[in-house]
């Protein structure tokens, strides 16, 4: 796997922390449990988008882009680090939210909709869920051409080949850090949302022969329709990449955990994120890292993965939207 044949900006100069999450483990009473921490990725605020987005940039630069144009949800930790590329390359940056719960958008919103304004989004728009999102993005690219501009487009989440590149290099990483550390690890834990860093795990691992399984525990949609998602892209890669693509069965996006709907809080989540605060320090966010990790919780609980096992946890960052989730954070009796 010859990731020096693609064209990278660097955001961050270092490999993130591989972690023992101690008190954790004890906590939970099964598996030796680690964690990655990509929350302390390169850009503003830090998170997994960053490792696509040095690919992304990279291309975009390529082309002599001078407007990026992406879409998220409100609270979007995409967009919030789109925007910090942008800004760090001296480029425009357009946002298209799509509200997919309705009401949920708010642009005086603390958090990450607080960052859009205060790192200078040329524009930002919002299109009710069920928009035909492609061609919102391409409307939005061909009103800066019209403008004299050239803009790239950037699907939302980096979640394209180019993108999941990021997360190739990610399973690389992990690999030469195990090593480094004298240890192997049984299972490796992700949100899945967009598919781009679930996907660019499992083809970088399969193009590693690493043998390591990978469970995506599901944000968002129903599992089959996450993990054909997951699968068509993780093929998508592996073949930019020349490498073996992923089977079918390699791919896991277990959906018990989504609740209600994308970004809607669950009691499982609010005890994850605050359990994991109090005891190791390190903050998750509500809308992906949370749910993952009760997603982890209840496999622990469930037995799946037991005492002598060692887990790691990939920490897809999302922090910075905690401001705007405080109300569902507290603890019950706080105002």
């Amino acid at each position: 796997m010859n990731l020096a044949r693609f064209p990278r900006q660097r955001y961050t100069p270092f490999a993130t922390p591989l972690e023992p999450l101690p008190r954790l483990s004890v906590r939970l009473g099964g598996p030796e449990i680690w964690i990655k921490r990509d929350d302390m990725l390169g850009l503003a605020g830090g998170g997994n988008k960053t490792r696509k987005l040095e690919f992304l940039m990279a291309a975009a630069l390529a082309e002599g882009a001078d407007t990026i144009v992406t879409m998220g949800a409100p609270q979007s930790n995409h967009c919030r680090l789109t925007l910090s590329a942008a800004a760090k390359e001296g480029l425009a940056c357009r946002l298209i939210i799509e509200e997919r719960v309705p009401g949920s958008y708010d642009a005086h919103a603390l958090g990450n909709n607080q960052l859009f304004e205060l790192m200078g989004a040329a524009a930002i728009r919002m299109v009710p869920a069920g928009t035909d999102i492609p061609g919102e993005l391409a409307r939005e690219a061909e009103a800066v051409r019209a403008a004299g501009g050239k803009p790239y487009i950037i699907p939302g989440g980096g979640s394209n080949p180019l993108g999941a590149l990021g997360y190739a290099a990610c399973a690389q990483e992990l690999l030469v850090q195990s090593f480094e550390l004298g240890l192997a690890f049984d299972h490796l834990v992700v949100a899945s949302g967009s598919a781009g860093t679930h996907a660019g795990l499992l083809a970088g691992l399969v193009a590693l022969n690493a043998g390591l399984p990978v469970t995506g525990i599901n944000v968002r949609r129903p599992r089959a329709e996450q993990e054909g998602n997951v699968h068509r892209l993780a093929v998508a890669t592996a073949a930019l990449l020349g490498t073996p693509a992923p089977a079918e069965a390699d791919v896991v996006a277990r959906d018990e955990w989504v609740g209600p709907g994308y970004s809607l809080p669950t009691p499982e989540m609010v005890d994850a994120v605050r359990t994991v605060a109090a005891v190791e320090g390190i903050l998750l966010d509500p809308v992906y890292s949370g749910k993952a990790m009760a997603g982890l919780f209840a496999l622990v609980g469930a037995g799946v993965f037991a005492a002598g096992q060692r887990i790691v946890f990939l920490h897809t960052g999302g922090s910075p939207s905690l401001p705007a989730f405080a109300g569902d954070l507290r603890a019950p009796g706080q105002n």
